[in-house]
């Protein structure tokens, strides 16, 4: 692969002067502070209500399917629907659906309080596309890798000040659901600043030039919508590559998520507060690392650094299963941050490239199924793996399934066209001259 990388002059400053990306911006940290409060509040009151282990598994489970069953679907409609009105009418029912758990929740009512939380998670999953597909049209191609960076390093901080803030509500009043009450209060505001949003922003080219023309865009079948959505990944090597990538990397990490707290208690008998440190340190360097994503992209093709990340996301990996106490684990996972933040910020970045706006939003919601498809399965087999080859061993079969990926992933980037600021950094090959590669 011959890169040749290109030089970024936007920064996180000119991005933010920018009138519409600072509302979805702003817009969007609001959700995601709401976000990191809602799903530890949802496990906390399940404990409190069942004090079992297994309600909370449900839980999990349950808010994790929708993308994986309704993501495809979700990310098609984005592409023939106005995403502004899906954002808004997205966070407007959430708010909704968020105050209706309080007396659920107040009431006892576990499994009205899933099922509230299943239908929060489906109505959430349409969000995702909508945004995605409408960031690139709110800045140029040269800042993608700032837009990005800056809103995946605001994801981690205030899913982290979310979590804290439902920790101190519970501990003062001894009870979590006041902070479903704040949450329904997130989803609102965020949808008052979208509102404020340009409104051609949201419209999907496609339909605009219609409209221009005095007709109507043609619109097929929403089932052939995201059959053509799988052709215009299965076309494009980059998108293959950038997806085999997250998905067999979230086939490694997915089980060492599940078994991470039982390795710290169990095998190195630790307390469980440590977990928090661990948490602030992986944060910690994420957030750097998001500051350096656009500068790094200078030297190197954004292609390039999401492989890089993941060689080093596997060798961490590997170097968990040899950790001897908490202070290693703990520089471990600062080091884990540095190459997870790379993988996030480029796996976006490239899909943007990759796509143009008729495909953004099916490939985005393609990308949030094979995520949470590789995880939920990952998840499901730790268990069982750990009893069969301990704890540690299920860390080194990680570790072996993400250097695979990149090894996969480099591979496949190799014969792709790989669109990078606009221009290529890999040589072209045939089967990746579709729709699908078009920046």
């Amino acid at each position: 692969m011959a890169d040749v990388p290109v030089a970024r002059d936007l920064g996180a400053r000119d991005l933010l002067r920018l009138p519409d990306f600072r509302r979805l911006y702003i817009a969007q940290a609001i959700s995601d502070l709401g976000d990191g409060m809602t799903y530890l509040a949802l496990f906390l009151l399940v404990l409190q209500l069942t004090g079992s282990t297994a309600a909370i598994a449900v839980m999990s489970i349950l808010v994790a399917l929708p993308p994986v069953t309704v993501g495809l679907v979700a990310g098609a409609i984005a592409d023939r629907t106005d995403r502004r009105r899906i954002m808004i009418a997205s966070d407007a029912i959430r708010a909704v659906v968020m105050l209706a758990m309080v007396p659920a929740a107040i009431a006892g009512q576990v499994p009205l309080l899933m099922g509230l939380a299943l239908v929060q998670a489906v109505v959430g999953t349409f969000f995702g596309p909508a945004r995605g597909a409408v960031v690139p049209r709110a800045v140029p191609v040269e800042g993608l890798l700032a837009a990005n960076s800056l809103g995946q390093s605001t994801r981690m901080i205030m899913g982290v000040v979310g979590a804290g803030i439902t920790g101190v509500v519970a501990s003062l009043s001894a009870v979590a659901w006041p902070v479903l009450i704040v949450d329904a209060a997130t989803f609102a505001i965020s949808a008052l600043i979208v509102l404020r949003v340009s409104g051609p922003l949201g419209i999907p080219e496609a339909q605009a030039a219609a409209d221009a023309a005095g007709g109507t865009a043609p619109k097929e079948g929403l089932g052939a919508a995201v059959r053509e959505g799988l052709r215009i990944i299965a076309r494009s090597r980059a998108l293959v590559a950038t997806l085999t990538g997250i998905a067999v990397t979230m086939l490694g990490v997915g089980a060492i998520n599940v078994l991470f707290v039982p390795f710290i208690v169990r095998d190195l008998g630790a307390s469980p507060a440590w977990t928090g440190l661990f948490d602030g340190a992986q944060v910690l360097a994420m957030v750097i690392a998001g500051g350096l994503v656009p500068t790094l992209a200078a030297r190197f093709s954004t292609s390039r650094l999401f492989t890089i990340g993941l060689v080093g996301a596997g060798v961490c990996t590997g170097l968990m299963a040899m950790a001897p106490n908490p202070p290693v684990v703990l520089l471990i996972l600062f080091a884990v941050g540095w190459f997870v933040m790379p993988i996030q910020v480029t796996s976006a970045t490239l899909i943007t490239l990759a796509t143009d706006d008729t495909s953004r939003g099916r490939v985005g919601g393609a990308l949030n199924a094979v995520v949470q498809l590789a995880t939920i399965v990952s998840m499901a087999v730790a268990g069982i793996l750990a009893d069969v080859v301990t704890i540690r061993g299920v860390f080194v079969g990680g570790s072996a399934i993400v250097l695979v990926a990149a090894v996969l992933t480099w591979w496949l980037f190799r014969g792709a066209t790989v669109p990078d600021g606009g221009r290529p950094v890999a040589a072209a090959a045939p089967e990746a001259a579709g729709a699908g590669a078009e920046a």
